[in-house]
């Protein structure tokens, strides 16, 4: 009997590429899905598509609805699409593993790496390249302005897809806006602004739970949108056996089990890239490492289960492209036509995109219409922008 694999928020879009590489390697696909009008809920690569609570508003509902639907239905393994899903998981480990299987860390490790604030501390305690910041619920605002300098960013230190992150130019400018972000989003802390013209890195690891290194991917992020903090909507697989191995290195010291997906950014004045944040699920864009022959979806099901993993061969230089966002950059941006690769390169043997397939239509067309509406709202994208003024 074929196992069954349970994606959680599988309304996401790195749901496709999961779906559609698990589906491949002979298991079950179940998406929870808290909308039909997503991309994973259009795939054709999943076997049951369930309309559950959000994870996020309503988690109490959808902790009954999961353990209901686990009691009465076997899943032999659960990935969650997002940190939210991830989160929950996390907290609720010892009762839900009961019923399921899935690897993730205990949820002290998890908010060490999750959490911004905690994440830059451990960096400082251990000397990784990191922003220089401070802890704002624990340092006054007069010594955190000293110590960070400007300009400078206010961060929420649990934030999804750069919500509240807002720059500050002066110590003034900080004072002003503090409050009012800490009121909508938490605790904060204050780190250092990168300036423009460096490199931004993915990397993406697996580890087993005895701290075994099983794979692992670089990416770099070629263009956004927006431009200044947004999402990635092209990007190319690389090596860089230095950014894995600190990657790698932070995980160990803070005792990181599962998947991880981290987000660095270089100094363009000294050229060190620095860690930013750590994603604790796979990122929207997985199917560059897919393509690139690190399949991630099969071997964290596979290792829950423990079952032998195949030697997988990294062979990147693949480009993988989120098109609804990068028509939206190909329309705002002043680089358009200076930019690397040809942004009219849309089809070549390397080119993948992120939001399905010829062989799977129907995410690319519902989720790309209605991303490209969503995107036009101003509102959204100054949600989205990851630095507010």
């Amino acid at each position: 009997m074929k196992k069954r694999v349970l994606l959680l928020d599988g309304q996401t879009i790195q749901s496709l590429a999961m779906a559609k590489s698990l589906k491949k390697n002979n298991y079950d696909v179940v998406l929870f899905c808290d909308t039909k009008t997503s991309y994973g809920y259009r795939t054709k690569y999943a076997d049951a598509k369930v309309i559950c609570p959000s994870v996020i508003t309503n988690t109490v509902e959808f902790k009954s609805f999961l353990i209901k639907y686990l009691n009465e239905n076997t899943i032999d393994v659960v990935i969650p699409m997002n940190d939210f899903s991830a989160s929950f998981l996390s907290t609720h480990k010892i009762e839900l593993l009961e019923f399921t299987n899935f690897i993730i860390p205990d949820i002290a490790i998890f908010n060490s790496g999750y959490d911004k604030n905690e994440l830059m501390q451990i960096c400082e305690q251990h000397n990784f390249p990191h922003p220089k910041s401070a802890d704002l619920d624990n340092v006054a605002l007069e010594l955190a302005a000293e110590k960070v300098g400007f300009p400078s960013l206010i961060k929420p230190n649990i934030t999804t897809g750069g919500r509240g992150i807002t720059l500050v130019n002066s110590k003034a400018d900080f004072f002003d806006k503090y409050e009012s972000i800490k009121k909508e989003h938490g605790s904060c802390h204050l780190q250092q602004f990168i300036p423009e013209g460096g490199k931004q890195f993915k990397v993406q690891l697996f580890i087993d739970t005895e701290g075994v290194l099983l794979a692992s991917t670089v990416i770099d992020k070629i263009r956004f949108y927006p431009e200044k903090g947004g999402s990635s909507c092209c990007n190319k697989t690389i090596e860089d056996a230095s950014l894995v191995t600190l990657c790698y290195n932070v995980l160990k010291t803070i005792g990181w089990v599962g998947f991880a997906d981290f987000d660095l950014i270089q100094d363009p004045i000294t050229g060190e890239s620095k860690i930013m944040e750590i994603n604790p699920r796979v990122p929207a864009c997985i199917k560059s490492s897919i393509v690139s022959g690190i399949d991630f979806a099969t071997i964290i099901a596979n290792q829950t289960l423990g079952l032998k993993l195949e030697n997988y061969t990294y062979t990147p230089n693949k480009y993988l492209r989120y098109f609804g966002l990068d028509l939206l950059w190909f329309v705002f941006s002043q680089n358009r036509f200076k930019t690397d690769p040809n942004w009219f390169q849309l089809f070549s043997k390397n080119t993948y995109y992120q939001e399905g397939s010829l062989d799977d239509i129907k995410p690319f067309i519902y989720g790309t219409v209605g991303g490209f509406l969503k995107q036009l709202n101003p509102t959204f994208r100054k949600k989205k922008s990851g630095m507010r003024n």
